[in-house]
């Protein structure tokens, strides 16, 4: 097989499973583990996978998708990506092997879902992308929403999501926000904001990711008061009012580093 050849295999495989183990990838494409490292380092390089302990996880865009047209998901992931693992790996601290947890559908939680592969969960998502990461992970028990499918973020919403959501019970929620602004938090969508607040009911801690460039900000829909979540994870510290308010009102402020 030619080098671009099997690249573009390469390519195709991840982009139909979403992530797959080094070894599986070096038997499907008859090649050695080392050849398969350096095309996902050059693969990696170029913002399409994010490498994993003994695999990998596809970012990019499928190579069959018209030029100039990814989807807005996949567009998002690359934004502010450093900022968004930092978050990931800080709220992966707080999860223990055989939680039901809950996580809500947004970039910033689809960089913790990759965090979490080969970990014994029972894992509940409204996310398209979400869900595709857990498909072959045989260590997650995986429950995935009804409801309509909104394209642009993946989510899966409506009155048939809700009422899944609202059959089910969590140890812990994770959600994003587009914005934190004078203690409220907003989002972009009616629908998307209904199905958040099923989620917080039905879970006994909810968990805040959000990066540091959506303080101060505000979008079309107001999810709730920030004192409506226990835990708010960021990547920097936020303004000094921002972080007296949550202190005033009991909610734990955790800003992730490196360590």
């Amino acid at each position: 097989m030619l080098i671009a050849e099997r690249q573009t295999r390469l390519r195709q495989i991840l982009a139909e499973q979403g992530m797959m183990s080094l070894e599986a990838l070096a038997q499907q494409l008859d090649v050695s583990p080392s050849t398969i490292r350096r095309d996902l380092a050059e693969l990696e390089q170029a913002g399409r996978v994010r490498r994993t302990h003994g695999g990998a996880v596809w970012l990019g865009a499928d190579s069959t998708r018209e030029p100039g047209r990814p989807y807005a998901f996949e567009q998002r992931l690359a934004y502010r990506s450093e900022s968004k693992q930092k978050i990931a790996r800080a709220a992966r601290k707080l999860i223990r092997p055989g939680e039901t947890i809950l996580l809500d559908g947004g970039t910033t939680t689809y960089a913790l879902a990759s965090e979490l592969l080969g970990t014994p969960l029972q894992l509940v998502t409204n996310s398209l992308p979400i869900a595709s990461l857990f498909q072959n992970d045989e260590h997650v028990e995986l429950i995935l929403s009804g409801g309509v499918v909104y394209p642009r973020y993946g989510v899966l919403l409506g009155p048939a999501a809700e009422a899944m959501l609202a059959s089910i019970h969590a140890q812990r929620l994770f959600l994003s926000v587009a914005g934190l602004h004078e203690g409220g938090l907003y989002n972009q969508n009616m629908l998307l904001v209904q199905a958040e607040r099923v989620m917080m009911r039905q879970s006994q801690q909810t968990i805040l990711l959000i990066d540091s460039s959506k303080f101060g900000q505000q979008a079309l829909v107001r999810l709730g008061d920030v004192e409506s979540v226990e835990t708010v994870i960021t990547d920097a510290n936020p303004p000094r009012a921002i972080a007296d308010h949550l202190a005033e009102r009991g909610v734990q402020l955790i800003v992730a580093d490196d360590h």
